[in-house]
């Protein structure tokens, strides 16, 4: 059998499983570390955004938006990410040429994740939320460069990047604006948005269920036979799950919800200012939190902690005094289900109050926005279910990145050749999905901070109209051939809607540094990932 002599000075056959030598077993075992590392960089990181506007909009606490977090990002990274971690291993530039360089390509491999690890942990420091796609991307960029330059490289794959940096944002801020503005005239503007609300929720989960439903039918694996299923089949069926479900809705929930809203409806008191509304209440409460927790007053619609300032509480909130008690917001409802959750050790680790926000939250503009308590109840579970579909579909989008190189480092390791005809192993994705659970509970909190509760006061009306217009976005652009970002789409999101909702509650400085942050993005991967490699070469 013909060999060839690599730069490691090692003779080698190129097409036999004899390469599992220890010349190459520590690229191996570097790019299993490495990418584990990757995973929990995007589990901090990209994952951390898939739940962020439900911790911002209150509807969950930051332990059950992690908890859900991880079971579908894993779930879809799974089932849905074999498909696009072929695209990261193949697609950047033509591996052809590294045929009969195999141990180069496996050493570009490791300096990859090493470098879309490194940037996304510091943007994750840095709270900055950035593409994980991009990330890779850039990385793998990075050390070609160094060993073939220019040769190979899929230039129009990077212009679509370039493209999308700009057309994520916009495209996605415009689908969640008119979702929010045709909601907002429908139901949030009428004085008792009660009916309305009902008339229209059914249409609403319709749509949630339809639309995640193609995007999982077109994007899912061989494994499951989804890929057979003709375009045609695809619609029918989505559409039929949507109706079914809407129909479920129309007659055993809204019959249901309507006796319990009803008093509610009628007992609120609340006050518009322009577009923005503010609940009032007059009933002083006290909330034990737990033995390592404080206790709070409630007094005129203010919780007030002993030497801190106040901060504004909804009405509708699940808040106890005594044997009485009241009907509660979408938060403290959550809070007083899943306790043990939200106090003690578990509040201190992963529900610290974010202290940059305090002065800005302060102001008259952040503290007056708030849904009309019968709304922030009707648009609760549709935004929790639309995050849940989120991440599952954000899990087999571009969680799997963090696994495309270590596929491309087992199949040579395994093959003995750089053909990459051979799928994703089951086995990596689910290490790729611990990784990422791992990170999205050490440091998920800082992204899902800026992202939920920096850039702009989140209610769940409009956290809701976030999540649908991405969600859309997303598969919209997907199935046109536009490559965009998750990410990026979620983020214009939440903007725009702040944007129609006032400017003065959208920190404009915060949103242009996480720009920059994309912009920096590809080129600082690429950078790192060209330094590590050429340090390598130099040595080995």
């Amino acid at each position: 059998m013909e060999t060839s002599t690599s730069f490691f000075g090692t003779g080698m056959t190129t097409a036999d499983p004899s390469m599992a030598t220890g010349d190459v077993l520590w690229m191996l075992i570097s790019g299993f570390i490495m990418s584990f590392m990757l995973a929990c960089g995007l589990g901090a990181n990209d994952v951390a955004n898939s739940f962020a506007t439900s911790v911002g909009a209150k509807v969950l606490t930051l332990p059950w938006a992690c908890v859900l977090a991880s079971i579908f990002e894993t779930a879809g990274a799974v089932l849905l990410g074999a498909k696009v971690s072929d695209t990261i291993r193949k697609g950047i530039f033509d591996v052809g040429l590294y045929d009969g360089q195999e141990e180069v390509l496996m050493l570009g491999q490791v300096c990859a994740l090493g470098g879309a690890c490194i940037w996304l942990l510091l943007a994750t420091w840095l709270k900055m939320p950035v593409s994980g796609t991009h990330s890779i991307v850039g990385a793998m960029l990075g050390f070609h460069l160094v060993v073939f330059q220019l040769e190979g490289i899929a230039w129009k794959q990077f212009g679509f990047i370039v493209g999308s940096w700009f057309l994520s944002p916009v495209m996605s801020g415009f689908v969640s604006s008119i979702i929010f503005v045709i909601y907002r005239k429908i139901v949030i503007d009428k004085e008792n948005p009660l009916e309305p609300g009902l008339r229209v929720l059914p249409f609403f989960y319709a749509l949630v269920l339809i639309l995640n439903c193609i995007s999982i039918f077109i994007d899912g694996p061989e494994m499951l036979y989804l890929h057979v299923i003709p375009v045609w089949g695809v619609m029918i069926l989505s559409f039929g799950v949507g109706i079914i479900t809407g129909l479920i809705v129309f007659f055993f929930l809204v019959p249901r919800w309507r006796k319990q809203l009803q008093v509610l409806s009628e007992t609120s008191t609340y006050t518009r200012s322009d577009d923005l509304q503010e609940v009032k209440m007059d009933t002083d409460v006290k909330i034990p939190l737990s033995d390592e927790g404080i206790d709070v007053d409630i007094v005129d619609g203010k919780m007030k902690e002993e030497n801190e300032a106040a901060v504004p509480v909804e009405q509708d909130s699940m808040i106890s005094s005594g044997p009485s008690s009241m009907t509660s917001s979408p938060d403290t409802k959550h809070c007083t289900r899943f306790g043990k959750l939200n106090t003690g050790k578990w509040k201190r680790l992963l529900s610290k109050d974010s202290t940059e926000g305090e002065s800005r939250q302060e102001s008259e503009a952040w503290k007056s926005v708030k849904d009309h308590p019968v709304v922030a109840k009707l648009c609760t579970p549709l935004q929790i279910l639309s995050a849940i579909f989120a991440a599952f579909a954000h899990g087999g989008n571009d969680v799997s990145n963090a696994i495309g190189p270590l596929v491309a480092l087992w199949t040579i390791y395994a093959n003995g050749n750089v053909d990459q005809k051979s799928g994703t192993p089951i086995w990596i994705l689910v290490y790729g999905g611990a990784g990422i659970t791992i990170g999205l509970w050490l440091l998920g909190r800082r992204v899902i901070e800026t992202v939920g509760s920096n850039l702009t006061p989140i209610t769940p009306s409009s956290g809701f109209s976030i999540e649908l217009g991405a969600a859309a976005t997303v598969l919209l652009a997907s199935n046109i051939g536009i490559p965009i970002s998750t990410t990026h789409c979620k983020v214009g999101s939440v903007v725009a809607i702040g944007k129609v909702r006032s400017a003065a509650t959208v920190q404009w400085r915060l949103f242009i540094n996480i720009i920059i942050a994309w912009i920096v993005t590809v080129p600082a991967t690429a950078a790192i990932s060209a330094a590590l490699m050429a340090g390598l070469l130099r040595v080995l």
